[in-house]
């Protein structure tokens, strides 16, 4: 019996060994400076083909997509973070609601004010969940530090 537990074992090891986290999503962050105290931050999400991430305000179900910005006294967040891409809209009968996700790129975008010259940085995390056809990932927290204002 120990020797065909061991053989089961010895034969499942290349599979689970060859097994990959799927990591669907590849973020990009930078700023863009828009005047003397001005910047965007750019939270750019990359998603491989046949995975969907979801909106901020994705509908009833999923893990929306979700920003937490550290407070910074010399940072100021102007307004809500913005969403650049193409919004799809469908109704999921896995979560029995109509869902707001988007494919392939977009760009989250926040303005800040920054105070003084130096440069500073913004650091933050953003919490997201992507699906495909077939299958949901669990929710993923992924850290970032984005740096404006100096030369």
């Amino acid at each position: 019996m120990k020797k065909l537990l061991t053989a089961m074992v010895l034969f499942a090891l290349p599979f689970l060994a060859s097994a990959q986290i799927e990591n669907p999503v590849k973020w990009k962050f930078s700023s863009k400076k828009i005047d003397a105290t001005t910047y965007e931050l750019h939270m750019t999400a990359i998603i491989d083909a046949g995975w969907h991430l979801y909106a901020q305000e994705a509908g009833e179900g999923p893990v929306p997509t979700t920003f937490k910005i550290a407070k910074n006294p010399l940072v100021t967040p102007v307004g809500k973070i913005q969403e650049v891409g193409k919004l799809h809209k469908n109704f999921d009968k896995n979560f029995n609601s109509e869902l707001k996700y988007y494919e392939n790129t977009v760009d989250f975008v926040q303005k800040v004010t920054v105070k003084g010259k130096a440069a500073n940085k913004v650091k933050g995390t953003v919490e997201f969940m992507v699906c495909d056809d077939h299958q949901c990932l669990p929710p993923k927290e992924t850290e970032f530090v984005i740096t404006v204002g100096g030369k």
